[in-house]
């Protein structure tokens, strides 16, 4: 059981749970004439299908029964940036590809990959309504939908009972809208030796989540037309309070190599030996700590943003179908399929019979779909006999409904590094996080107006 989930949590930790768990109108330059509306037949090619578990699997198996009479040829590698530019140059054109929604509207601006419109037309599918609309959000250019989302998995705050209470610390006090609260907190349970931490009061996992946080304390990363924004005033306020958080840690540097040692994804992960207090986690964590229930005392809060209430940011993966798709038709059957409210009660069945034959804790499915999550939840999560486990996953429910889109750019994904770049900078005091965030900005709207230039 430990070797599947841990086969299963790393998938999910890379890409955010992928199948495993012309820019303008219309279709695109050269993909304009695509017709939606025909019947889907003959061969469909589709690539960045790497690691598909049961989850993926059933899903594949529901949508081939549904199209008898179109055949998959599945390439099962991954996704790679690099690789599919080339493709698209030499004509070697997949008819689904499966990415990181980051990549999306990039391509959608470089014209490289169709607008969904008429797609989600043809199979009378309204996106606003399947899927959470900060979801769709992330998918969403120039008033078009350029691919078919799934997946959504909120953070949230994992607290480590046994350290809360050896501290003296309670659940209520890992606020993220009160600074002070929370500071005081981390000093009671923060340890050291020589100078190096040994255990956190709180890691906020600075870089993997640093847009939760710059977004939570009222930041912006883009504006309404997708060009980034990273050196706005606004952004600051998440930048110094992870400043804040780490420096009460022996700072950065020192918390960021301790974290690094962690044996997230084994039996000496960060829970079992008490090494952190609290830790920002995404909803697919639980699947990891669930072979350890009967080791750890767990509970969630949720990630409060600077106003006290709950906040989420929305992450996931995405099919496009390129231009010059040889099978646009079949392409967009199969996506719908997958994604279907059918496609993921079957693997919500398939994730119930794999836990119950090797054990472990039903955490839930989290599709991108509201009506989806709720039935997949009505009929398979069921109480798990523990208590935290319970609360951790009632709460990820709970959050799921304050996601934000981190804002669909033609940069998105070079936003996001040099978001990273510029935390990392500021919280190691080589910059202000003015300077850092200035820096950030340069190199983010070059990469903008090469994504846009023509």
């Amino acid at each position: 059981m430990r070797k599947r989930m841990t086969g299963f949590a790393a998938v999910a930790a890379a890409s955010a749970l992928v199948l495993a768990g012309c820019s303008g109108g219309g279709a695109g330059e050269g993909g304009g004439d695509a017709d939606f509306d025909a019947e889907p037949t003959g061969t469909l090619s589709a690539w960045g299908f790497e690691n598909a578990d049961d989850v993926g699997t059933s899903r594949m198996d529901y949508a081939a029964e549904q199209l008898s009479d179109v055949e998959i040829d599945l390439d099962a590698t991954a996704f790679d940036a690099q690789k599919f530019t080339t493709r698209i140059a030499s004509g070697d054109v997949p008819d689904v590809v499966q990415m990181d929604r980051r990549y999306v509207t990039t391509y959608a601006a470089q014209g490289l990959i169709m607008s969904l419109d008429e797609c989600f037309a043809a199979q009378d599918v309204t996106p606003d309504e399947h899927w959470y609309p900060s979801v769709v959000d992330d998918v969403t250019y120039d008033d078009q939908v350029w691919a078919v989302p799934q997946f959504y998995q909120p953070p949230a705050i994992l607290v480590n009972k046994k350290v809360l209470a050896e501290a003296g610390v309670t659940a209520d006090q890992i606020d993220t809208s009160k600074p002070d609260v929370l500071l005081e907190a981390i000093g009671k349970m923060y340890q050291e030796s020589g100078g190096n931490p040994t255990r956190l009061g709180l890691d906020p996992v600075a870089t993997g989540q640093g847009p939760l946080w710059i977004l939570g304390m009222g930041g912006q990363l883009t504006d309404d037309e997708g060009a980034p924004t990273l050196d706005d005033e606004s952004n600051i306020a998440g930048i110094e309070l992870l400043k804040q958080i780490t420096d009460a840690q022996g700072g950065f540097a020192g918390v960021k190599s301790f974290t690094d040692s962690f044996d997230t994804f084994g039996d000496n992960n960060q829970y079992v030996t008490n090494q952190v207090g609290a830790q920002v986690n995404a909803q697919w964590y639980p699947n990891v700590l669930g072979p350890y229930a009967d080791q750890i005392d767990i509970e969630a809060v949720p990630f409060r943003d600077a106003d006290g209430e709950p906040f989420s940011v929305a992450s996931g993966t995405a099919f496009v179908v390129p231009v010059g798709a040889e099978n646009p038709a079949a392409a967009c059957a199969w996506m719908i399929n997958l994604t279907s409210d059918d496609a993921w009660m079957a693997a919500g069945d398939a994730r119930a019979q794999t836990l119950k034959d090797e054990g472990g804790l039903n955490t839930g499915l989290f599709t991108g779909s509201p009506a989806a999550d709720q039935a997949i939840r009505d009929k398979f999560v069921v109480e798990t006999g523990n208590a935290g486990f319970d609360q951790v996953i009632s709460t990820f429910y709970d959050v799921v409904d304050y996601g934000q889109s981190f804002g669909s750019s033609p940069a998105g994904q070079e936003i996001q590094n040099e978001l990273n770049n510029a935390i990392t900078a500021a919280l190691l005091g080589d910059k202000t996080p003015e300077e850092a965030l200035a820096d950030a900005q340069d190199a983010a709207m070059r990469a903008y107006e090469n994504a846009t230039a023509g």
